[in-house]
């Protein structure tokens, strides 16, 4: 990063160097080091780092300032792939546990389908809603044949979207950092921060990260995971350590006081995800903390040596295993 201008000081904004550096790296193959000890201040700058390339963190520390922030949905850093996403065209339809769909594809690719004349998971009680359209996510290879690993589990009569996302056969690995988040101080209502690492592309390993939070006061808008992981398949975080967010309170949607979810960790229709050796700065029992975990439309989760405080099957978790 000090290639690019970072200063690494702990006070000067180096958000728009490491963003730069990224895209070089992006644009000519290389991977991506940050400078040993270096100690970078993020502002609530909206500047999103785009990561194609291995990255090392290292021992480097990186202060995320959240007190002022322009866009509460800018994450610091968005992996991603230089594989396109694309619309399939030609399927009307899809049964539970198919084992094959009509399409050539380029490559293997993950799809996600929804039907959003059909709602599941109506919520009742404090924060009850209309629930949310039909969603299924799996796996399919250039012939059309679906991972049963991971079947389709509706019945999908008609359909309203259908895209394609290719999966990138080699791994991109993440290793390190200590993050460090200086909370919101926004008011305590249904407005999620999303300021952290979102993992948008396929066969991702995070190694070796840490994650603090201080600054909680007695308010604050929730967190939507520091690590957030959606519409991608295998994606392994091990030898992590995480932390729960101060659970505040708002008015839920009957009227009537309710604690807002608040996340370290969001998978979002993700698809082969595993936590291994990981755990959190807080105690797993202490109620003060939200459950660290929130996640919707997911298959194949695994915690394996894990301490955390929640397991979530949100908006549909099939095949969840917890060991050791």
């Amino acid at each position: 990063y000090v290639d690019f201008g970072a200063r690494g000081d702990g006070k000067t904004d180096d958000i728009d160097a490491i963003a730069a550096t990224h895209a070089f790296a992006n644009q000519h193959g290389l991977h991506v080091k940050a400078d040993e000890g270096a100690t970078y201040y993020i502002s609530g700058k909206n500047r999103t780092a785009v990561i194609r390339t291995d990255t090392d963190f290292g021992t480097a520390s990186f202060i995320i300032d959240d007190t002022n922030v322009q866009n509460r949905n800018s994450n610091i850093f968005l992996v991603s792939s230089n594989l396109q996403p694309f619309k399939l065209e030609g399927i009307i339809s899809l049964k539970r546990n198919q084992n094959k769909i009509n399409v050539s594809l380029p490559g293997t690719c993950l799809i996600t389908v929804t039907n959003s004349n059909i709602k599941r998971y109506i919520r009742y009680g404090l924060n009850q809603n209309n629930g949310s359209s039909q969603t299924d996510i799996f796996i399919v290879d250039k012939s059309g044949n679906v991972d049963m690993n991971a079947p389709i589990i509706w019945d999908f009569d008609q359909i309203t979207d259908i895209n394609a996302l290719p999966i990138d056969e080699e791994k991109l690995t993440i290793n390190g950092g200590r993050f460090t988040t200086i909370a919101n101080k926004a008011e305590s209502k249904y407005t999620y921060y999303n300021r952290g690492i979102a993992i948008r592309r396929s066969n991702v390993l995070v190694n070796g990260l840490e994650h603090r939070i201080i600054g909680e006061g007695d308010h604050g808008a929730p967190y939507g995971g520091f690590i957030s992981v959606g519409d991608c398949s295998s994606v392994t975080v091990q030898n992590t350590i995480l932390t729960g967010h101060k659970t505040y309170q708002t008015i839920g949607s009957a009227g009537l006081p309710v604690s807002m979810g608040t996340y370290d960790i969001s998978p979002n229709r993700a698809l082969n995800l595993s936590f291994v050796n990981c755990s959190q700065t807080n105690d797993i029992n202490d109620s003060r903390y939200w459950g660290i975990m929130g996640s919707n439309f997911c298959k194949n989760i695994i915690y394996d040596n894990c301490t955390f405080s929640r397991f979530d099957a949100h908006m549909g978790v099939a095949n969840a295993t917890i060991r050791n």
